[in-house]
């Protein structure tokens, strides 16, 4: 291994992880929803669906994005994900009104955080030897949970000192600059770098035979392929509907004004899950692992609506995000490991359009319940159901299926 292609490897690490850092402000969401419900006077659900349509719009520029960075390398995508980002936060700013923001937060902002969570994962995974995978992804990842813990409290302190308008004006103006800089330094590993083994081409070790690469449309004929789909569907729906709904929660389960700092907290488990389930899936088998996250999660759910004190419910919201953060690293190993990484940024995009689907279904359900009944317990229920048919579905993926393909 070239002592400059190492040096190079590492750069790009942790340059996406910085950048995924600065596209985290989505996950404060929360926070920002509940100043256009109380500053605005919206709607949960007015509040909910511009962030509904982001998930959308991200994960169409994901699959669509993918392709572009396979070909032409990250810093094209991630450049102009970063402007695109950047100009829907400010956009949404200068006009403050529902409509509008389905088309500036939603439309705008969502396609440039789709195209650069593309150009993030997918180089670094192509950079890095298998047994680092799930590492190295979970580091990645981690850049986007961590936000928070500067994001919530500074979107907390501006809402509150200069109003919600030119809080986006000020977040967005800030994202661009810095991810379009970041932006700069993002490349695909050479052309002749092995795909499967990239920088360890000691193919002595065992276990370490190189995977076939499929492309997406040979990808989703496979049978385990809609299997993980479904399940990252059903566990993103269930988190987002507690995640996109934090503030809101803690306000209504135990009258705590400060839900911010459950933003925080639960960022700060996020990123721990994103970490440690990736080191924990290079040593033990990533879909038992993820078997092992849902059935926690899914006992959490069924319990959230009994934590009734603030140091209850801030149990909830760590146990919440570990397991949320950790599919973020897992799902994406699992991919690369049976589907390779050649055509890693298509396939990643392609996948995470179960994320989308879960974006959709999960913060607008929770919408619709607490304005119908202001209470999330049948949010708390629908979460867990769906989580107990994520773990029915590991079941049916076998690890041999998986390896051989």
């Amino acid at each position: 291994m070239e002592k400059g292609l190492k040096i190079k490897a590492n750069k790009v690490l942790w340059v996406a992880t910085g950048v995924n850092f600065i596209t985290g402000l989505i996950y404060i969401w929360s926070v920002i929803s509940n100043s256009l419900i109380t500053e605005l006077n919206w709607t949960s659900k007015e509040a909910s669906l511009p962030y509904t349509v982001l998930t959308i719009f991200f994960v169409i520029a994901m699959v669509i994005s993918g392709k572009i960075q396979d070909i032409k390398g990250p810093r094209l995508t991630a450049t102009i994900g970063s402007i695109l980002m950047g100009s829907g936060l400010i956009l949404s700013g200068l006009i403050t009104n529902p409509q509008m923001m389905i088309i500036s937060i939603g439309l705008i902002t969502g396609t440039g955080v789709g195209m650069i969570n593309v150009s993030t994962a997918p180089p670094v995974v192509k950079w890095f030897p298998p047994e680092k995978k799930g590492m190295v992804t979970g580091i990645v990842v981690a850049g986007v949970g961590i936000s928070a813990v500067l994001y919530s409290p500074l979107a907390n302190y501006l809402t509150n000192t200069v109003g919600i308008s030119k809080t986006l004006i000020y977040i967005g103006a800030g994202a661009l600059l810095s991810s379009v800089l970041l932006s700069q330094f993002l490349e695909n590993p050479p052309s002749d770098m092995i795909h499967g083994d990239n920088i360890s081409k000691d193919k002595s070790k065992p276990g370490r035979d190189k995977v076939k690469d499929f492309d997406w449309l040979e990808m989703v004929k496979h049978k385990n392929f809609f299997k993980l789909w479904l399940m990252l569907a059903f566990s993103a729906a269930a988190g987002l509907m507690i995640i996109g709904h934090i503030s809101n929660i803690t306000e209504i389960q135990v009258g705590w004004q400060a839900g911010f700092v459950l933003v925080i907290l639960l960022s700060i488990f996020n990123t721990l899950g994103r970490v440690l389930g990736g080191v924990l899936s290079d040593k033990i088998d990533r879909v038992t692992l993820l078997r092992m996250v849902f059935i926690l999660q899914a006992i959490n759910m069924f319990a959230f609506s009994r934590y009734t004190s603030v140091a209850l419910i801030s149990i909830g919201v760590a146990i919440t995000g570990l397991c949320y953060g950790a599919g973020f690293s897992v799902f994406p190993a699992i991919l690369s490991d049976s589907y390779g990484t050649k055509h890693f940024g298509v396939n990643y995009g392609v996948l995470f359009t179960a994320w989308g689907l879960g974006g959709v279904i999960g913060p607008m359900t929770a919408a619709i319940m607490i304005d119908s009944t202001n209470s999330y317990n049948a949010a708390f229920l629908t979460a867990s159901a769906l989580l107990i048919l994520a773990v029915l579905i590991s079941f049916t993926i076998k690890k041999k299926d998986m390896e051989n393909n």
